[in-house]
């Protein structure tokens, strides 16, 4: 069997919500991406970090007033110490799996920054919630930063933050080195550091990027044969949640904007993975995006469950 360059990206069923829930979950997770080692490709892993980045955020934030001296932490620096903290729990828990398999293969976490438009819409719409719940007080707060809140009635007010769209992944040159070396590389965790081109230096932006929109940018800068998308469920389904629902086991992209402009996925869900496999297959059309559940995806890669698109 020739080696299949696959991107894989795993959702926040793959890492659990708190530490301890991510030590536990990392572990099934490391046994479904050895099996992909094992049915012999080549894997780089991208990885989602909402509950982390805000976990950290919140501690950051929280410091800060209990120790005035400390400096509140920014997005930026936060999205790093979750791709750190995240790439760290998936490679020692894969490497640990490929040795008890009596595989021998380096697994590495490359830092990893994102170009963002510092004059992209989302800029100026921030939708994305992070952190702890705020008092009106201190929403107020953070409205005189520049900063952008949002209430939720009955629990108080959060931090929205922009979601702009990825430009380029800075560090793709090294990611490339290594997979091309046979390294399986964890990278662009959390959808990348989104930063700022400011002349030769890089300026962090406050804002998140889109997991799923990265893996699609990902998979086609790397020219992968496949994309994995592991989520919730076994496969992309046609009237989700109904009495209509519908399993799909496979698409094309015209048949996925079709569904689409009928809206039939939901948005901050199944929508983003089909947008990143529509515009992944816009670059890689030879490719193919298997969308599954990470229990599922040993059966899904010999054609028994998932949904799989192509252009």
């Amino acid at each position: 069997m020739s080696r299949k360059r696959a991107v894989v990206s795993l959702g926040h069923e793959a890492l659990g919500y708190t530490i301890l829930e991510q030590w536990d979950a990392v572990k099934v997770t490391a046994k479904a991406l050895a099996d992909l080692v094992e049915a012999d490709y080549q894997l780089t892993i991208t990885h989602s970090n909402g509950p982390q980045v805000s976990m950290i955020h919140k501690a950051m934030t929280e410091l800060r007033r209990i120790y005035i001296d400390y400096t509140p932490a920014p997005m930026c620096v936060c999205s790093a110490m979750s791709q750190g903290y995240v790439g760290y729990d998936i490679q020692n828990a894969l490497r640990a799996e490929l040795l008890s398999r009596g595989i021998s293969k380096a697994v590495s976490t490359i830092l990893t920054q994102v170009t963002v438009d510092p004059y992209d819409e989302a800029f100026y719409e921030p939708t994305k919630t992070i952190g702890r719940y705020m008092s009106a007080e201190d929403a107020e707060i953070e409205i005189k930063k520049g900063n952008f809140v949002k209430e939720e009635p009955g629990k108080g007010f959060l931090r929205v933050v922009a979601a702009p769209k990825p430009i380029d992944i800075v560090e793709i040159d090294a990611i490339r080195t290594l997979a091309d070396a046979g390294q399986v590389v964890i990278a662009c965790g959390g959808g990348g550091i989104p930063v700022i081109e400011q002349s030769h230096a890089l300026k962090g932006a406050s804002a998140v990027i889109e997991k799923d929109s990265i893996a699609g940018k990902l998979a086609a800068d790397l020219h992968a044969d496949m994309l994995i998308i592991l989520t919730g469920v076994p496969c992309v389904y046609k009237s989700f949640g109904t009495p209509k629902q519908e399993a799909l086991d496979a698409l094309t992209t015209a048949e996925a904007k079709e569904l689409i402009a009928r809206e039939e996925f939901e948005e901050g869900t199944m929508l983003p993975k089909i947008e990143a496999a529509i515009d992944y297959l816009a670059k890689c059309p030879s490719g193919s995006v298997l969308i599954t559940s990470i229990t599922d995806v040993a059966d899904a890669i010999k054609g028994k469950s998932g949904t799989v698109i192509t252009a």
